[in-house]
């Protein structure tokens, strides 16, 4: 059990952060998760962001969310699968350039994927958005996206469309046991940052009801910045 002494002596301990609240850590061992706790959906942006990060697994809604924050706030969006996936789903070899030059601009948003580029993009970015569903609601959201998109040959990126549904129990990387079985690895990732230095300001949405009210209500209050 901690002490009303323990906390105090842990107040020497806070970190300056560019984002979120201070948590505070008791002789620099945290009481609960040492770092930042994100901001939560009705919280107050404390800044305009120019530079967007959107994180989550696949099938949560990120460049959805990504094009959302892009028409509100009068900021490029950037797809970043459109990026990396060439065509026949090869991966362009251009792809660290063309997100280095991204993450380069004064103003962007696009979707924190890939490990290779993922440093690059978090140096840069001022705000990240954690979509952080259950793995039951991002199967609700990815089960019919898929099969909409293999049914009408929907084009992804670069003439790439889903392959076919029987893939599913023959690719232990098909995107739907993708989204099941790294479903953790996102929650693994942002802590990570918030137990970081210089982190940009985080947003933790857990829901779709949450995603719409920040939406409309600490994304609304900002005006594009112009």
């Amino acid at each position: 059990m901690h002490t009303a002494r323990d906390v105090h002596a842990g107040a020497a301990c806070a970190r300056p952060v560019r984002g979120g609240r201070i948590r505070w850590t008791c002789g620099c061992t945290a009481l609960d998760h040492a770092g930042v706790e994100p901001l939560a959906w009705d919280d107050p942006l404390p800044a305009h962001p120019r530079r967007i990060l959107v994180t989550g697994t696949s099938g949560s809604g990120k460049t959805t969310v990504a094009a959302a924050l892009s028409g509100r706030l009068g900021i490029p969006h950037t797809d970043i699968d459109g990026l990396y996936h060439g065509p026949g789903w090869v991966p362009r070899p251009e792809f660290v350039d063309d997100v280095a030059a991204l993450a380069a601009r004064d103003e962007w948003v696009t979707e924190w994927q890939y490990s290779v580029v993922r440093p690059l993009l978090l140096g840069r970015a001022d705000l990240l958005v954690w979509l952080d569903l259950t793995r039951a609601a991002v199967m609700r959201q990815i089960v019919p996206r898929t099969l909409r998109r293999r049914l009408r040959r929907v084009e992804l990126w670069n003439g790439n469309v889903e392959p076919p549904l029987w893939t599913l129990l023959t690719d232990r990387d098909h995107i739907l046991r993708w989204a099941w079985r790294t479903h953790p690895k996102t929650a693994a990732r942002v802590q990570q940052v918030l137990a970081g230095t210089d982190l940009p300001t985080v947003v933790r949405l857990r829901t779709r009801g949450e995603v719409t009210g920040w939406l409309d209500g600490p994304v609304a209050a900002l005006t594009p910045a112009r």
